[in-house]
């Protein structure tokens, strides 16, 4: 299970092959890779607060990238908009790829793309790191604040993973699965691999992940439905 496949899409696409929370039964919460925040060096802003005023004095000037209409990178985006009463222009890409390489080249000039693609390019001082959008601060970038923290109550958004069975999987085949899994994700060498790709460990409980899914689909519908994002 992901983000996309079990919260987002079903608040984007009117038609799906599958009903996230009827035809699953949540096993476990695996982890979560950060979106960060990043703008351009050209960009006269150090923190969140400046681009905040930036982009209020230059209403609909702004320009942030994305992977794609409808990507968690977008719905950041408007979910900014939507808490600071900013207007930016969103300008979509066919994947992270081209959108990082205009990034980098001023082409645009900011981003909430996910960690590991970014990562290289603010430590090289190519992008601007302003906040991640996690719950807290991302163990590879200890100095980048939390979107919370600088303010902006109720933004958080994260790129989630976790595994998921069929509806009718047996109560004790998805607790042993669920014992499984954590105990895998407790294992030094599978941490150190997950860390290694950016992400922030999981776990828990079947029932903890199941109303972490609910939450999260709640939450992109009503994000979805604000501002207006169509796909079909």
């Amino acid at each position: 299970g992901h983000v996309n496949s079990n919260a987002i899409a079903p608040t984007l696409f009117k038609k799906l092959p599958y009903d996230a929370v009827k035809d699953f039964a949540s096993v476990t919460y695996v982890g979560y890779v950060p979106n960060v925040l990043t703008v351009h060096p050209s960009l006269p802003t150090k923190t969140v607060k400046d681009l905040i005023a930036l982009a209020k004095s230059r209403a609909g000037e702004l320009t942030c990238a994305s992977s794609g209409t409808g990507s968690t990178q977008h719905l950041a985006l408007e979910m900014f908009m939507t808490i600071t009463g900013t207007k930016i222009i969103h300008v979509p890409y066919k994947g992270s790829g081209q959108a990082i390489v205009d990034l980098v080249a001023g082409q645009v000039q900011m981003n909430f793309d996910t960690m590991p693609p970014v990562l290289d390019h603010i430590r090289g001082n190519r992008l601007r790191a302003l906040a991640v959008t996690t719950p807290k601060r991302a163990e590879q970038l200890p100095d980048v604040p939390t979107f919370v923290e600088t303010g902006l109550k109720g933004f958080e958004m994260t790129n989630w993973y976790g595994v998921v069975a069929p509806a009718a999987t047996p109560r004790d085949v998805v607790n042993k699965i669920n014992a499984d899994l954590n105990k895998a994700l407790a294992d030094p060498a599978v941490r150190k691999r997950l860390a290694d790709v950016g992400t922030e460990i999981g776990g828990g409980t079947a029932e903890s992940f199941d109303a972490f899914v609910k939450t999260e689909i709640v939450k992109y519908t009503k994000l979805v439905k604000a501002a207006n994002v169509q796909l079909d």
